[in-house]
């Protein structure tokens, strides 16, 4: 009696394989059809009209070093604070060790705080 159950999902686990693959091969022809179906001549200009369409690049083409590149956030290390206590001391500004350093200003300002090398605001 188990066995037969057995058999019996084995088989629909077949069934169910043998729709899924069907479904997923139909799934690509109508997808490879959108463009044309749309009057597109190709895939590159149809995606860029629906990402238009859904509110994402208005009309830029996605192309490599187009736009404004976003900066990595700095790492702030041991010595990279020991650098910045040591120019501090020198007597330098706070944007000449931010440029020394490869830090931003905003970086440089809270290490020197943390560092208790600003004073305090009355």
């Amino acid at each position: 009696m188990v066995t037969e159950k057995i058999k019996e999902l084995e088989e629909t686990k077949a069934k169910l394989a043998k729709l899924e693959h069907s479904v997923a091969v139909e799934l690509r022809k109508e997808l490879a059809a959108l463009p044309a179906s749309y009057g597109f001549d190709s895939v590159g200009a149809f995606i860029t009209a629906v990402s238009v369409a859904a509110g994402g690049r208005r009309g830029r083409a996605r192309a490599a070093g187009g736009g404004k590149k976003r900066r990595r956030r700095a790492v702030i290390t041991d010595a990279t604070r020991s650098e910045v206590k040591k120019l501090s001391a020198a007597g330098k500004t706070g944007a000449e060790i931010a440029k020394a350093v490869g830090i931003s200003l905003p970086s440089v300002q809270n290490i020197k705080k943390a560092l208790g090398l600003v004073k305090a605001r009355k």
